[in-house]
Order: structure tokens, then C-alpha cells, then sequence
């Protein structure tokens, strides 16, 4: 059978049978927490334009001269301490999203919408996600990347995939692209819901700190928005739970080589508050919709040394929104426009 007469029985009457399919993205994760693994995932990662903006010569020597020669070991070390049972915390979690997110479709009523997994870098690849819902005679394709707070370097990447893919079909499907949802009332919800869980359970720390991937600095300069949209999310949560100003902090965390990044950095700013007497901190990351090696061994592990090597008595870490409830139902309601 032709991957046409899969789309629809009667191939040359032209009613179609228009079936949606969620391509759900996110990052991606090593095959397995080894330095061979680990090497074809950073090769795949750092070689992507979207990434690192320097000249593509130079680069290429950079990257295959040194840094895949010494990063890879030192990075499966890294991921081997919070790998588990079921692999890769992100692609673990990410897939029950994808499942949970699909459950959600069917009890709302859209019984003919497939939800499939992609990993913009590593596997399942967005090729492999794209070909999978064709083979599932899918017509619409709506692409959810899970990061709320758009960048080129993820959200920008990502639409450059899928369309490298798309660029090889013959027939495209209709093509919906979701680029962030940081300001998603039921995404600030969820995220508010989280953190009010956390004081009610812990008590109030003198700083709450939301710590979001950096990027270089260059990149706002060139006119990427993230650092906008990050401090965007924070305001609105902050607002929602009524705190008072300056008790909820914007930083940035896992920075890479010796050019400038998006400030606060979140190490520097951790280890900086012991001496101004701030000794009680919470800390989480919202621009991860699944806990990972940033939030689970930078953050979690990392930075909480670093707080207490510093002076700090009281750290702790709350969990992205992974599979809660509210994450999904906020993952229906920022795709909900688009269905039919």
C-alpha cells in the first residue's frame, strides 16, 4: 500500500479524510549515558547553526579538535548520575506527556488525533515523527515544541527540522507551528500551582529564583526575544501569586564557553546570597517542561553545592511541570485553538 492510499481509501475522487496529528517536541537525550553516545548526540547538537553562530570553518575545527575529544566523557559522566530505570528523564517524561496528552484528546472528544514524540537532536528524531504520523494518514500536522519561552535556539531550530523534512515530501501536509506559550494563562496556572504547592508544603524562603536556560548575549542583540519572554513568565507568576517585588528573581544557568551570556547568571547569583545574609532559597527552571540534566544535576545537584559551599543553609529545587495535570491540560489549551 502507497503511503497516498494510506491518506484515503478513493485516491482520485479528492475527499480526503483530514486526520490531525500532534507532533510533540522537545530537545533530546544521548541513546545512553556513554562517551560514544555521547559524542554522536553533541556531534548532532553543537554542529546545528541554530546553536553556535560561529563562522562555519572555525567552528568545525573547535569542535572536532577539541571539544568532541574532551566534552563527551566528561558529559556521559554527568548523565549517568541521573539516568534511571526507563533511560533519559526527558525522554521518559516526554513520552508520557505524549501519552497523557493523547488520553486528554480522546476524553475531550477529538477521537481521530494522533499525538506522536520527537527529539529535535537524538532519538526518536522529528524525522522519524513526522514519517510515523504520515504512516498513521495524517493531513494536519500541528508541531508543539516544549519550550514556552521561544529562541531560535530551540523553538527556530526545531521549525528548521521539521521543514527539512517537509522539503523531501511530495505532498505537505497542512502545517500548524506552535512558537512558545510563555504567557499561556493556563501555563502560568500551572506553573503558579506548582510554586504555591511548594511554600504551603516548605514555608516561605527569603528568594525564589527562576533560573532559565541562558543563551549568549549576542543572540538578544541580534533581536532573539527569549530574555524578554523569560522575564515575561516571571512577572505574570509572580503577579498571579501576589509576591511581593524582588522576592521572585530572574537568572540563567548552564552558559558554555568564554563569550557572554544572558545576566543574572544563576551560579554567580547563588553563590553570592549567603554573603548578604539570604540563606533560604527555592529555586526552579521554567523553561523546561521536563526535568533533565540542567534542572536535575545543574540545578538539583550543581548549584545546591555551590549555594552551601557559599554559606547557605536552605535550597531546594521544585520539579518542572512534567506529567502534573494542569501541564497537560495547559498543553490542550495551547494547541486547542487549532484543533478541529
Amino acid at each position: 500500500m502507497s503511503r497516498f492510499s494510506a491518506i484515503t481509501d478513493k485516491p482520485h475522487d479528492g475527499r480526503f479524510n483530514k486526520k490531525t496529528g500532534i507532533l510533540l517536541t522537545n530537545l533530546g537525550s544521548p541513546d545512553a549515558p556513554t562517551t560514544a553516545a555521547l559524542r554522536t548526540y553533541l556531534r548532532e547538537f553543537l554542529s546545528d547553526p541554530r546553536i553556535v553562530e560561529i563562522p562555519r570553518f572555525i567552528w568545525m575545527i573547535i569542535l572536532y579538535c577539541f571539544v568532541l575529544t574532551l566534552r563527551p566523557k566528561r558529559s556521559a559522566a554527568l548523565y549517568k548520575s541521573i539516568w534511571t530505570e526507563n533511560g533519559s528523564p526527558l525522554t521518559h517524561i516526554t513520552r508520557e506527556q505524549s501519552k497523557r496528552l493523547a488520553a486528554l484528546l480522546k476524553d475531550k472528544g477529538h477521537h481521530d488525533t494522533e499525538v506522536v514524540m520527537a527529539m529535535r537532536y537524538g532519538n526518536p528524531s522529528i524525522e522519524a515523527g513526522l514519517e510515523e504520523l504520515r504512516e498513521k494518514g495524517i493531513t494536519r500536522v500541528i508541531v508543539l515544541p516544549m519550550y514556552p519561552q521561544y529562541s531560535s535556539t530551540t523553538i527556530g531550530s526545531t521549525f528548521d527540522a521539521v521543514s527539512n523534512v517537509l522539503r523531501k515530501w511530495r505532498w505537505v501536509p497542512e502545517l500548524h507551528f506552535i512558537n512558545g506559550y510563555h504567557d499561556n494563562p493556563t501555563y502560568i496556572d500551572a506553573l503558579a500551582a506548582s510554586i504555591s504547592e511548594d511554600l504551603n508544603a516548605h514555608g516561605m524562603p527569603q528568594k525564589l529564583v527562576f533560573s532559565y536556560h541562558g543563551t549568549p548575549k549576542l543572540f538578544l542583540d541580534n533581536g532573539d526575544p527569549y530574555y524578554c519572554f523569560c522575564m515575561q513568565t516571571t512577572r505574570l507568576v509572580a503577579e498571579k501569586l501576589g509576591f511581593e517585588k524582588d522576592f521572585a528573581v530572574t537568572t540563567f544557568q548552564s552558559r558554555f564557553g568564554k563569550a557572554e551570556w544572558l545576566k543574572p547568571y544563576t551560579d554567580a547569583t547563588l553563590e553570592s546570597y549567603p554573603a548578604e545574609g539570604i540563606k533560604d532559597v527555592a529555586i526552579l527552571s521554567p523553561a523546561f517542561s521536563a526535568d533533565c540534566l540542567e534542572t536535575l544535576e545543574e540545578l538539583e545537584g550543581e548549584n545546591r553545592e555551590n549555594f552551601e559551599h557559599a554559606g547557605g543553609e536552605k535550597y531546594r529545587y521544585i520539579p518542572a511541570l512534567n506529567t502534573r495535570d494542569d501541564h497537560i491540560n495547559a498543553m490542550f489549551e495551547v494547541i486547542k485553538p487549532l484543533l478541529k
